[in-house]
């Protein structure tokens, strides 16, 4: 079992940054890809960004530029930097963890951004 906590949601004008963290405890194995997956009210959820534990990163084409994504593996916490955000970047933020086949969710983080 693995378990994630998310912290750093919340409400920010358009143009303005947040950063989103998530801790995973439990049985962490080595080998992993982490990321952040993102639902707006009404739609379906969405990859936002992964890393993998060798540090390799994707980033959906809406947030490249803005979004940043990194670990810290000894802490084994993922990290979301959002900067230049936009009121299209509401939405529910849910970090997800991933290793030979199994995967957890994280209970999410509302991220709201005002124009």
């Amino acid at each position: 079992q693995v378990q994630l906590v998310e912290s750093g949601g919340g409400l920010v004008q358009a143009g303005g940054s947040l950063r989103l963290s998530c801790a995973a405890s439990g049985s962490i194995f080595s080998i992993n890809i982490m990321g952040w997956y993102r639902q707006a009210l009404g739609k379906q959820r969405e990859l936002v960004a992964t890393i993998t534990s060798g540090d390799r990163t994707y980033y959906a084409d809406s947030v490249k530029g803005r979004f940043t994504i990194s670990r810290d593996n000894a802490k084994n916490t993922v990290y979301l930097q959002m900067n230049s955000l936009k009121p299209e970047d509401t939405a529910v933020y849910y970090c997800k963890y991933d290793d030979l086949g199994t995967h957890y969710w994280g209970q999410g983080t509302q991220v709201t951004v005002s124009s």
